[in-house]
C-alpha cells in the first residue's frame, strides 16, 4: 500500500497526473504553434495508459468512468492519427488539436470526480457518492467551459511549421 493505495491504483493514479501535467504543457504548445514532441509523446502515452489501466480494475458493469475512458481512447486515436499517421496535413491538424484538448478534458474531469470524492474539505461540499450537487457541477462545469475555450482557440491556432 502506497498513500493508502494499492500498488496498481498509486501507478494508475501517477500515469494519470503525468497525462494531465504534460497535457497542460501540450496545450500551450497548442496555442503558441509549437508542436513540444516530447512533451506530446509522453501526454499521449501515459494519458492512453491511464485510460487502458483504469479497465483493469474490478468490473461491476458500465460506469460513467468506463465510459471517458473509451470515449477518452478515441479522442487520443484521432490525435494519433493525426500526428503520427496523417502528419498534421488538411483537417488532422486541428483535429490533432481537438483531440488533444478532448483527451485532456476527461483526465481532469475525472480528476476533479476523484477529488471531490477523496479529498476530505471537497467532499465536505459534495457528500455523495458519485459526488453530486451545485458546487461539483460548477467545478465540472468550469472545467467543461475552460478546455472547451482552449480547444477552439487550438484548434484555431495551431500552426507548426516543418512537423
Amino acid at each position: 500500500m502506497i498513500f493508502g493505495m494499492t500498488t496498481f491504483t498509486f501507478v494508475h493514479v501517477v500515469l494519470s497526473l503525468i497525462g494531465i501535467g504534460s497535457g497542460l504543457v501540450v496545450l500551450r504548445g497548442l496555442l503558441a504553434s509549437n508542436p513540444m514532441n516530447g512533451w506530446t509523446a509522453t501526454f499521449l502515452a501515459t494519458t492512453a495508459a491511464t485510460s487502458l489501466t483504469g479497465f483493469l480494475f474490478a468490473f461491476h458493469g458500465v460506469t460513467p468512468g468506463i465510459v471517458l475512458g473509451v470515449l477518452s481512447l478515441i479522442a487520443l486515436a484521432v490525435a494519433v492519427a493525426g500526428r503520427y499517421g496523417f502528419h498534421l496535413a488538411g483537417p488532422w491538424r486541428w483535429l490533432y488539436a481537438a483531440g488533444c484538448v478532448t483527451a485532456l478534458y476527461f483526465n481532469v474531469f475525472v480528476l476533479i470526480a476523484q477529488a471531490f470524492g477523496k479529498l476530505p474539505a471537497l467532499h465536505a461540499l459534495a457528500p455523495t457518492t458519485p459526488p453530486s450537487g451545485p458546487v461539483f457541477a460548477a467545478a465540472q462545469g468550469l472545467a467543461l467551459v475552460f478546455f472547451g475555450v482552449m480547444g477552439v482557440l487550438a484548434a484555431r491556432r495551431f500552426r507548426p511549421v516543418g512537423v
